[in-house]
């Protein structure tokens, strides 16, 4: 077998073996030692090779699409697949490459894993609404646990991009709003990736991405120009990046989008100064999909030229564009790059596999039975069942609709009620979604026995049949039915008229969110809108179950629904998990990370806004000559940190442990938290302070800590927080990270609209 490997001798020195090529190398630093021996014995083709990722073929059957992929490995081209699925296949790729390459040069393997490998959690963005750390770590250890079983290596996830935008589809994909509570998720997601040791068998390398600011595209539009003050960058965006890289995260993906009029892989200030210079990133630099290809369409030149731009800005992996592959060499040759340059890339990139393991053992994470046993087990979807009902967000709850009895005639109405395919939501690549839990299977095993399921479609996801078209693209199917919307209206009345309660299951299909999925319109499907009045008209009490990415203008149906319960995708286990919700099996506790407007007007809308000078009076609707508008409230219809509980919870007056603090002082602030209602449940207690007088424009609130605590029916327990000098830091306007003194407010509550408040000066 040619392969690579090491071993020690008892003089304490390391023997590197590397296809018949063999040198010794001392123990002092012996990582960079043993990276540099590798790199002397290769050529600059093969340099070169290593920062190629082509996407991945079917290598076992030997297909003709697959001929030029295999001889790219055999030539050494190579430095890693992504998106090749499977033990065999990735087995045969990683064979080709360490049995029939000159050097035996292991690759990595990667994938789009983002919620889940086949058991598949909530999208990211109902993830976040659990507000729960543990939960998140925990789900991104069980995802590398079934990715590495079967093969993967390597993730591209954490997304960390703050957004503010909900007509931008990848909101489903990330985290919310808040650049605090971003930066807490990004670290547990890149601890429950990679855990403490890479070189475990059941670790994969996480990925954050996209870096940076591709949140935040002109228009909602992906991929669309962004252009903001280096200010806000600092203190609003890059803070999630920023608590990844601190995490230790081992490569991180370039964004499409420019950053100060340069595209983020040709941008050295970004890529060098920001991530390696001012944070320490030691990792390698992969660029997203054709990244490097598309800035000759930004305009930067031919391919030669921004490949060279982007090995010189500090890229060091080409995803796919094969720019660095084909003119590289040619740019050496006529000065345009250095040597030390493709060096410096290729080292990151070995470091990282000798990091993984893979030097050791290229077929760590091949291993057919550990693949059959580990990936997609009951166990695993108990897990995914619990973490998806911890994710549901109750927006509504009239007369206290929910939760439902299990007796009478129950219509289940809408054309998300009956779609497994439907229920993993975006980048689930891995997923088995025809093995998903329907909302329809989850209520008939819920009410076997008990009571009657009827069930009707209702309606088409939406009438433009052009724009469905446009919708499933990734093996997600709407199932749109050809009768009139008329017919389907009628029979779904029928069938509501007959029961006692309507559940209906309406919002978006799974990819009408995430990557280029886009909306100028964020108002509620007209289509499914329509049903809803009809089904209004028969006086039937109505429980909206909301599956969406994103957030909803929903104006009509929160005056109108008695219940909202916002369900986001929630993966493998939906179906059973929303039925464990609506039969108060489990109290629902999960809170909104990103603000609901009331109109696609008011976007972007977000909870930490800065005042203007003439702001609103707090309370008013409207009044001339201030911020505001004509026709609707500044308010949105659900703020950040809103979410309902089957009971209630009661916040004390806060408690400070001094009201005058200095230099490193550490304030202490509490609350007395009582479940004042009849269920058992949790209950997300946020803290924000707000910095009243800076040396810049400070916002009205910034979220600084929050504790998930669960309390029994008529129980009580103090709440204590506590801030340092460290907490109350922003950057200046000379992007100075500072504390200033002065005076503060510190807010206590269950969301960033309703809560208490103290006082307090910190010299």
């Amino acid at each position: 077998m040619r392969r690579y490997f090491t071993h020690l001798l008892t003089s304490g020195c390391l023997i590197v073996s590397l296809a018949g090529h063999t040198q010794q190398v001392p123990p002092a630093d012996s990582l960079r030692q043993k990276v540099d021996s590798v790199l002397t014995l290769m050529t600059l083709a093969e340099k070169i090779g290593q920062l190629n990722l082509p996407a991945g073929g079917d290598i076992t059957t030997g297909q003709a699409s697959s001929v030029g992929l295999v001889q790219t490995i055999k030539a050494g081209k190579a430095g890693g697949l992504f998106n090749l699925k499977g033990v065999e296949q990735i087995r045969e790729a990683q064979r080709i490459a360490v049995e029939e390459s000159r050097l035996g040069i292991p690759l990595i393997f990667g994938m789009d894993v983002i919620h889940g490998y086949e058991t598949l959690f909530p999208i990211p963005l109902g993830l976040s609404a659990t507000w729960d750390m543990s939960l998140i770590e925990k789900t991104a250890r069980l995802a590398a646990q079934e990715a590495s079983a079967d093969g993967i290596s390597w993730t591209f996830s954490p997304m960390t991009d703050v957004s503010r935008d909900p007509r931008w589809g990848r909101v489903s994909e990330g985290n919310g709003e808040d650049p605090y509570l971003g930066a807490r998720i990004a670290e547990a997601m890149v601890k429950g990736y990679q855990g403490d040791d890479l070189a475990a068998e059941n670790t994969i390398m996480a990925c954050v991405k996209h870096f940076a600011l591709y949140g935040a595209p002109e228009a909602g539009r992906d991929y669309h120009t962004v252009d903001m003050s280096r200010n806000r960058m600092y203190n609003d965006y890059f803070p999630p990046y920023k608590a990844a890289v601190k995490a230790g995260v081992g490569t991180v993906m370039t964004a499409f989008n420019d950053v100060d009029g340069l595209p983020a892989s040709a941008n050295k200030w970004l890529m060098t100064e920001v991530l390696r210079n001012q944070w320490g990133f030691d990792g390698f630099v992969v660029t997203d999909y054709t990244a490097i290809n598309e800035m000759t369409q930004h305009g930067l030149g031919d391919l030669q030229h921004v490949s060279a731009l982007a090995l010189k800005a500090g890229v060091d992996m080409d995803m796919v564009g094969e720019g660095f592959l084909t003119t590289l060499e040619k740019s050496l040759e006529e000065g345009k790059i250095t040597l030390e340059q493709i060096n410096a890339a290729c080292r990151r990139i070995l470091r990282a596999k000798f990091q993984l393991g893979l030097f050791n053992d290229p077929y760590k994470y091949c291993d057919k039975e550990r693949a059959g046993r580990e990936i997609f087990t009951s166990e695993n979807r108990r897990f995914a069942r619990e973490v998806a009902a911890q994710s549901f967000v109750l927006l509504k709850n009239q007369n206290q609709l929910l939760p439902m009895q299990k007796k009478g005639t129950i219509a289940l109405i809408g054309p998300l009620a009956d779609n497994r395919e439907n229920m993993a939501g975006t980048w689930s690549v891995a997923g088995k979604f025809d093995a998903s839990v329907s909302l329809k299977d989850g209520l008939e095993r819920a009410l076997a026995d008990k009571a009657q399921l009827l069930y009707a479609r209702g309606a088409n996801i939406v009438a433009n049949e052009a724009l469905e078209s446009r919708i499933s693209i990734f093996g997600k199917p709407t199932r749109r039915d050809n009768r009139s919307s008329e017919e389907m209206i009628k029979e779904a009345v029928a069938i509501a008229n007959q029961a006692d309660v309507i559940v209906a299951a309406m919002g978006e299909a799974a990819e009408m969110s995430g990557e280029a999925a886009s909306l100028s319109d964020i108002e509620f499907p007209q289509s499914q809108r329509e049903l809803l009045k009809a089904l209004k008209e028969t006086g039937k009490p109505i429980v909206l179950v909301l599956f969406t990415g994103r957030p909803r203008a929903m104006t009509w149906e929160d005056d109108n629904m008695d219940a909202i319960l916002n369900v986001w995708f929630a993966g493998s286990e939906a179906g059973d998990a929303i039925a464990d919700v609506l039969f108060g099996e489990v109290n629902p506790s999960g809170k909104l990370t990103m603000t609901f407007p009331r109109t696609t007007g008011q976007i972007p809308i977000y909870y930490n806004h800065k005042n203007t000078g003439r702001p609103l009076a707090e309370g008013a609707w409207f009044e001339k000559f201030r911020s505001n508008y004509l026709d609707i409230p500044n308010e949105p219809l659900y703020p950040f940190g809103y979410g309902l509980s089957y009971t209630e919870f009661s916040n004390g007056e806060i408690s400070l442990s001094k009201k005058r603090l200095e230099g490193a002082d550490t304030l202490a602030a509490s609350i007395e938290l009582t479940n004042t209602g009849d269920y058992d449940g949790a209950e997300v207690v946020q803290l924000y302070i707000r910095d009243l007088v800076g040396s810049i424009t400070r916002p009205v609130k910034e979220l600084k800590g929050f504790q998930k605590v669960f309390l029994e029916a008529g129980e009580s327990k103090t709440v204590r927080f506590e801030l340092t000098a460290e907490d109350l830091k922003f950057y200046n306007y000379e992007l100075e990270y500072v504390r200033e003194p002065g005076e503060y407010v510190l807010m206590i509550g269950g969301n960033s609209r309703e809560l208490n408040s103290a006082s307090f000066t910190w010299e």
